[in-house]
């Protein structure tokens, strides 16, 4: 975890702590689920999609040494599920 600093009006770190108590949980695990669900009603951006997955090309080689995966990757893929 990263620590960090936030700062709240009183009304809202009141009514955090009222939430966190009827929750059973802590203020700051009940920011982080905030956060969470916020974040992931967010797509990330496609281009940095992308750009991570780009980053893996070559990365990695065939446990068996195949070399024309990119050309064969149908025949891969079907033999995977056999």
């Amino acid at each position: 975890m990263v620590r960090t600093q936030i700062q709240f009006t009183e009304a809202q770190a009141r009514r955090l702590k009222i939430a966190a108590q009827r929750a059973g949980t802590s203020v700051s695990e009940l920011v982080r689920q905030c956060v969470e669900q916020r974040l992931a009603a967010e797509p990330e951006d496609r281009a940095a999609l992308y750009a991570r997955a780009s980053r893996l090309i070559g990365r990695f080689e065939d446990a068996e040494g195949a070399t024309d995966l990119s050309s064969h990757h149908d025949r891969y893929v079907e033999d995977a599920y056999r």
